[in-house]
């Protein structure tokens, strides 16, 4: 080496061997491959161009380390795959989607014996196989923004903890609450849906490759180090369940999970939208960004375009997550119709559009909390606290205070009297009317004026509500802390899923990686 160096600057430089150019070929595309195979670690790039890749990959290794492919043609086998990949990888490539669209390219790259690799493997576990991953990448996508957006609810609610507004049953004003309670409850629903989540997680989480097409192979494949290889964290035991039955069941459960976001969110939405109905709403969206525009011929109005919007999406979530149900419906097992990546990811991206419609819409809700009380006070939404005190207090029985509070209600509307302003001497004489009409004991009011005002102010209400999962102060504390808690075990969950993920793809480049190296040697 050291005759070369002197010798060199006096004379061209040899034409590499044969040997020496393949070699340096084989380090130049491994080079690229790894740089690629890196930046395709996310799951926007695994697709099922690049799971076909990942799965020829280990079928080399594999096949290779137990002796089901001969040693002397694996380099030059796994450098073929390399060089399809490679190819793939370039931009604007075309990268194919199915085994028989892929298979030709390895024959171009390195020979018809590359079809060693498809001993024991069909289109129909390896298809089952990437579509088992593509979905748990959308899985996680969908988990990670169902945590933002959960964030930005209790975040919301802690701000809102003691903010009253009115809340409605049936359509109807109802009861007197704490607006940040309110969100919690959306928060607990969206808790479900992470439960739900991870529970459809571990049964997509298993890999059907190595059952070929419905009942296995002669061939004594390594299913476990496989799966392994791929990031998966279990089998799909049965081999006809695989690829004919699980493959097409899968995308049903995601969809009743995206279904059930979208009706969460829609209804949140509708809430806000009652309010653009009224002339002086208490909640509105901040004007500008995209969040409201005027009429075009009304100058006065301001219409909610991002409410109308995110409702749209969610209408349209719910449309494509009935697709899997609809065309697995009445099909013998086996046929493709509810399996089709595109349709799949497209479902369960609506899901994920219908978050972050409402992760904005939180961010851009004003809350006028003055209004909210003044509409409290316009209406009688504190009067069961009248029935419920004279039973805890007083041992009424709920249902003749109850009349009582109805016949106060009944009276207040009639004469338009507002309950700050209701006469207590009217109150007791409502009172002995309603107790000789009902058959209870006659007589005075037993609670005072000051009881009976305080019963009726709905910032009151709220402070003695004593049921675990109230909004009094201690218990809104108690679940905002819980909550919180939840969401950082929630993005636990989900770093240690992808990493789990990255981490055997990982280990499968290395492992490829030596195997290719072998083919300039």
């Amino acid at each position: 080496m050291s005759d070369y160096k002197k010798r060199a600057p006096a004379r061209r430089v040899p034409a590499r061997t044969p040997r020496l150019t393949t070699r340096i070929r084989t380090i130049a595309l491994l080079a690229v491959l790894y740089t690629a195979g890196a930046s395709a670690q996310t799951a926007a790039k695994r697709d099922e161009f690049f799971w076909l890749g990942e799965m020829n990959k280990a079928t080399a290794v594999i096949n290779t380390d137990e002796g089901l492919l001969d040693k002397s043609v694996a380099p030059r086998v796994a450098a073929g795959v390399a060089k399809v990949i490679q190819d793939g990888n370039q931009p604007g490539a075309r990268r194919p989607s199915t085994v028989i669209s892929f298979e030709p390219q390895l024959i171009q790259a390195a020979g018809v014996e590359v079809t060693l690799l498809h001993a024991g493997r069909s289109s129909q576990d390896m298809h089952a196989t990437y579509r088992a991953a593509i979905m748990r990448d959308n899985l996680l996508n969908l988990a990670d923004q169902l945590n933002r957006t959960s964030k930005t609810l209790v975040g919301l609610a802690d701000k809102h903890a003691a903010t009253m507004v009115p809340n409605y049953t049936n359509g109807v004003a109802a009861q007197a609450n704490s607006y940040g309670h309110y969100l919690l409850g959306f928060a607990a629903a969206l808790d479900r849906d992470a439960q739900r989540i991870r529970e459809a997680y571990v049964r997509v989480d298993r890999s059907p490759m190595g059952t070929t097409v419905l009942n296995g192979t002669s061939w004594p494949l390594d299913r476990k180090r496989m799966a392994d290889y791929l990031g998966f964290e279990a089998l799909v035991d049965n081999a006809y369940d695989a690829a004919q039955i699980s493959s097409a069941e899968a995308p049903v459960e995601v969809g009743a999970i995206v279904s059930t976001i979208a009706l969460q969110a829609g209804s949140f939405i509708e809430d806000v939208m009652t309010q653009y109905a009224q002339s002086r709403p208490w909640i509105l969206l901040s004007e500008g960004g995209g969040n409201t525009y005027v009429s075009s011929a009304m100058p006065q109005k301001r219409n909610p375009g991002l409410l109308n919007n995110a409702r749209h999406n969610a209408s349209m979530a719910i449309t494509l997550a009935m697709g899997p149900v609809i065309e697995a419906h009445n099909i013998p097992p086996g046929m493709p119709d509810a399996k089709e990546v595109k349709p799949n990811s497209e479902m369960v991206g609506s899901g994920i559009t219908v978050l972050k419609d409402w992760d904005r819409i939180l961010g851009a809700l004003v809350l006028n909390p003055d209004r909210a009380l003044e509409e409290l006070n316009s209406d009688w939404t504190a009067s069961q606290e009248l029935a419920d005190l004279l039973m805890r207090k007083y041992k009424l029985p709920f249902r003749a205070g109850h009349h009582f509070a109805s016949e106060i209600v009944d009276y207040a509307k009639a004469n338009d009297i507002k309950p700050s302003d209701f006469p207590y001497a009217k109150a007791r004489e409502i009172y002995r009317a309603a107790g000789q009409d009902k058959g209870y004991a006659s007589g005075e009011l037993p609670m005072t004026e000051a009881e009976f005002r305080a019963a009726l102010n709905p910032l009151s209400i709220t402070k003695n509500r004593a049921t675990s999962g109230g909004p009094q102060p201690a218990e809104m504390t108690r679940m905002l802390a819980e909550a919180r808690q939840r969401l950082a075990a929630q993005d636990a969950w989900i770093k240690a899923r992808r990493t789990h993920i990255d981490t055997s793809l990982a280990r499968l480049d290395a492992d490829f990686g030596k195997l290719t190296a072998q083919s300039g040697k």
